[in-house]
C-alpha cells in the first residue's frame, strides 16, 4: 500500500514546486519590471498641482497631490488599530495612527478609536478633546475584538458612525463583511510580504547550500491566495503606496473605484530642516567631527528591516574610507553586532520622538537597508522632511512613490554588492551634493508627505463615502 502511494506522492511535490517556482519567477519579474515603469515619474510641487478634475474615485493618483479646501460637516468615525504607541518603541503603523487621528480630531472630527497599548502594558482610556482612545486588550495584550465591538456597539447606540475605519486587518474580515461602510488601509499586503520572503532567502542562502525553497516561501502562495479571497470582505481600500494600488487593481482584482492611494504624512512642524539642531546632537552623542560622512539609520534592529546586510555592506566599505561613520538609532538583537565594530560606529539606542529630528539632522544621509519591500517607512519621509537624501533599496513601493527621481538619493538591489555599489556613489558626491539632495527631497515631502495633505485626503475621502457630492473635485471651496 505504501509503495502504491509513494508516486502519487512524488508528482503532487514536483507539480507544487514547478508552480512555486514560475510564481516567484513571475513575482520577480515584476519586481524589476515596476522600478522602471514609476522612477520617471514628474516630480510635484505645491505650485503644480495637477490638472484633475472629476469623480475622486477614478483618480489613479495619490490623493495627496490634490489641494482640498475646508469643510462645514462633521464626521464620527470608528477606528480599529493594532495598537497604540506609547513610549518610544512604537512601530510605523502605530505612528501613522497616532498622527492621523489626532489631525482628524483637530480638524473637528470625533474619532473613537479601539485599540491596545503598544507597550502591552495597563493604561487607561485615552480622551483628548474630539479623540477617544479605547483599550481592550485579552490576556496576551493584543486586542479582544469581542470586548472592542461591545464597546463600538455601544458608542454607535445614540449617534451611528458614519464610516469604520480599520488598520490593516485589525478589524477581521469576517466582521467587516457584516458593516455596512467599511473602509481599510493596507500597511502591507501579502504580495509583497512574499517579495520579502524571497529577497531574505536569496540573501541568507545565495548559493543554495540549505535546503530550498524554506518553508515560509513554501507556504506564501496559499497564503496569498487566501488573502486575495477574503479582500473583498472590505468595501474600500487605501493604500500607502502607488505599487500596492496597483497590485490590488491587477492582481487581486478588486474593482478600481474600490481602490485608493492615500500616502502616509508625519508632523512636519516636529520634522524639520535645522543644521543647528543636528550639530548640537553630534556633539552630545560624540560623533566624530572630522568623520567624513555620517550615515544614520533608524528603527528596530532586527533581521527583516536589512541590519545583516547593512552590517556586511558597510564592514567592507568602512576598509576603503576609514573617515565614514555609522549612526545606529534603535533597539533589537543587531545593536551589539554593530557596537563589535568600533568607533566607526555609534549606536545610540531608541530616541525618543523629540530626538529623531535632531537625528536626521546630525547626519548626511538616512540609510534605509530593509528587506521588507512592503507598506511606506515613515521613517524615510522623516528624513526627507529633515533636508537629508536617502539611500535604500529599489522596491517598487519605494521608487514609484518616494524615490522617484534620482534628485532625492540612491536605490540599490538587496544584495551586498549592489549595495556597496550604492555606498561607493554616495562616498564620491560627499557632504556638499548630499546637502544639495537633500533640500530637494525637503521641498518634495512638504509637498506629498505631511500630516495635513495626508488627514485632508483621509477626510475627504470619508466624505466622499458618505455623500457623493463630496467626490467630485474641485468643488468651489477645493484650493
Amino acid at each position: 500500500m505504501g509503495m502504491k502511494q509513494q508516486p502519487h506522492k512524488t508528482t503532487i511535490s514536483i507539480r507544487y514546486s514547478t508552480i512555486l517556482t514560475l510564481a516567484l519567477l513571475l513575482t520577480s519579474a515584476f519586481l524589476f519590471i515596476s522600478p522602471l515603469m514609476h522612477v520617471q515619474e514628474p516630480l510635484l510641487f505645491p505650485s503644480e498641482q495637477t490638472s484633475f478634475s472629476g469623480d475622486l474615485r477614478d483618480a489613479n493618483f495619490p490623493w495627496n497631490k490634490l489641494c482640498f479646501g475646508p469643510t462645514f460637516e462633521k464626521l464620527k468615525l470608528a477606528v480599529f488599530s493594532k495598537t497604540w504607541p506609547i513610549g518610544a518603541a512604537p512601530g510605523g503603523m502605530e505612528r501613522h495612527a497616532s498622527t492621523l487621528y489626532h489631525a482628524l480630531a483637530a480638524r473637528g472630527h470625533e474619532i473613537h478609536v479601539f485599540t491596545v497599548p503598544s507597550d502591552r502594558r495597563p493604561h487607561s482610556d485615552i480622551h483628548e478633546g474630539n479623540l477617544h482612545v479605547y483599550f481592550a486588550a485579552n490576556d496576551h495584550g493584543s486586542v479582544n475584538c469581542s470586548l472592542a465591538f461591545e464597546i463600538f456597539n455601544k458608542i454607535g447606540t445614540d449617534v451611528a458612525f458614519d464610516y469604520v475605519h480599520t488598520e490593516s486587518v485589525s478589524l477581521p474580515y469576517w466582521r467587516a463583511k457584516m458593516l455596512p461602510h467599511v473602509a481599510v488601509t493596507w500597511h502591507g499586503i501579502w504580495y509583497e510580504i512574499m517579495h520579502s520572503k524571497l529577497f531574505e532567502e536569496l540573501f541568507s542562502n545565495p548559493n543554495g547550500v540549505l535546503p530550498s525553497p524554506t518553508t515560509e516561501l513554501q507556504e506564501a502562495m496559499p497564503r496569498l491566495i487566501d488573502e486575495i479571497k477574503f479582500f473583498s470582505s472590505y468595501k474600500q481600500h487605501i493604500c500607502i503606496s502607488n505599487s500596492a494600488g496597483e497590485v490590488l487593481i491587477d492582481i487581486y482584482q478588486l474593482p478600481q473605484r474600490n481602490v485608493h492611494v492615500i500616502l502616509n504624512g508625519v508632523d512636519s512642524t516636529k520634522f524639520v530642516h535645522n543644521p543647528e539642531a543636528g550639530i548640537r546632537f553630534r556633539r552630545r552623542y560624540g560623533i566624530p567631527e572630522n568623520a567624513s560622512l555620517v550615515m544614520g539609520v533608524a528603527g528596530r534592529l532586527v533581521r527583516d528591516k536589512g541590519h545583516p546586510l547593512l552590517h556586511e555592506a558597510f564592514s567592507l566599505i568602512r576598509k576603503r574610507h576609514p573617515g565614514l561613520c555609522l549612526v545606529v538609532a534603535g533597539s533589537g538583537p543587531w545593536r551589539r553586532r554593530y557596537a563589535e565594530l568600533g568607533s566607526s560606529v555609534k549606536v545610540l539606542g531608541a530616541l525618543e520622538s523629540s530626538q529623531l529630528s535632531e537625528f536626521y539632522n546630525a547626519i548626511d544621509v538616512f540609510v534605509n537597508p530593509t528587506l521588507r519591500p512592503q507598506g511606506l517607512d515613515l521613517t524615510l519621509i522623516e528624513a526627507m522632511h529633515c533636508g537629508k537624501p536617502v539611500l535604500t533599496p529599489n522596491y517598487p513601493s519605494i521608487v514609484g512613490t518616494v524615490v522617484v527621481n534620482e534628485e532625492f538619493g540612491y536605490t540599490f538591489s538587496p544584495n551586498v554588492k549592489s549595495f556597496v555599489e550604492a555606498l561607493e556613489l554616495v562616498i564620491k558626491d560627499g557632504p556638499k551634493l548630499l546637502n544639495q539632495k537633500g533640500l530637494a527631497c525637503k521641498e518634495y515631502a512638504l509637498s506629498m508627505f505631511t500630516a495635513t495633505k495626508m488627514a485632508s485626503a483621509y477626510e475627504r475621502f470619508f466624505l466622499c463615502m458618505k455623500n457623493t457630492r463630496y467626490c467630485q473635485y474641485p468643488l468651489p471651496t477645493d484650493c
